[in-house]
């Protein structure tokens, strides 16, 4: 039997999902009682009792946003330490099923850093290391991620390197999205090809990993091979916040994966 809530934090909890989903921009008291059904007295008893320990701030208009401490724990979460920790065990689990080398990577400006890595039995020979980063443009891993950020092709151009081809990237982030994983031949590493998928949070990618592989192997079995294993064994071992795409797990069941 499901204990009964407890109804004072209950409503924090609401309005701090509120302001969430609201974002930087905040929102009035007004609306927030109108979307909760909630008092006016007692949302605004609540909200001033969590600005006091700054899970929540007013913007200088006198509407509400998420403070520093929500924002705070959010980021430790989601940490390179935190997410290497909480996603080593499926990547263990991808390198052991494929014997293929896995990454794991996180967005650093226009670049992507290496956070975790797990070599096969018979590694392949690729330079890498936890720490190293790389052109997000370039990679397998910095492309998924850049599929779901949301951003405009005018914004994905600013990750482009010098003498890469802008229309190349393009459509290497539409294909990512609409496919919901990414690929890499050659681009980064001669005579090494890299399929890379986004770990998502709340739909935004806070991550990606990605299987290395010989360029000359990589082709549409392959392919298909790795993502069906990828959608059938990492999402029972993620944190219940993260998720992979909803269009990558689409193309696959058991009936498909070899």
């Amino acid at each position: 039997m499901t204990p009964a809530p407890v109804e004072s934090i209950n409503r924090a909890v609401l309005l701090l999902e509120k302001l969430s989903e609201a974002g930087p921009e905040g929102v009035g008291l007004a609306h927030l009682c109108r979307e909760l059904g909630m008092n006016k007295s007692t949302a605004y008893r609540a909200l001033n009792t969590m600005r006091t320990r700054g899970f929540v701030e007013q913007t200088p208009d006198g509407d509400y946003q998420l403070g520093p401490t929500a924002i705070g724990m959010s980021r430790r979460w989601f940490s390179a330490g935190s997410l290497a920790e909480q996603l080593h065990p499926a990547l263990v689990a991808v390198a052991r099923e494929l014997g293929e080398l896995t990454h794991l990577g996180v967005l650093s400006g226009d670049q992507v850093v290496y956070i975790d890595k797990v070599e096969p039995e018979k590694p392949i020979r690729v330079w890498s290391q936890v720490g190293r980063a790389v052109p997000a443009a370039n990679t397998a891993l910095g492309r998924a991620i850049l599929s779901q950020r949301g951003l405009t092709d005018r914004l994905l151009t600013c990750f482009i390197t010098d003498g890469q081809d802008p229309a190349r990237l393009l459509e290497a982030v539409a294909e990512a999205r609409l496919n919901g994983f990414s690929t890499e031949v050659q681009e980064n590493e001669p005579g090494i090809a890299c399929i890379g998928v986004p770990i998502l949070g709340n739909d935004h990618a806070i991550a990606a990993m990605s299987v290395t592989m010989l360029a000359e192997t990589l082709d549409e079995t392959s392919i298909r091979r790795a993502t069906g294993i990828i959608a059938r064994v990492v999402p029972p071992l993620l944190p219940s916040s993260l998720h992979l795409p909803t269009a990558l797990l689409a193309h696959h069941d058991e009936r498909h994966i070899s």
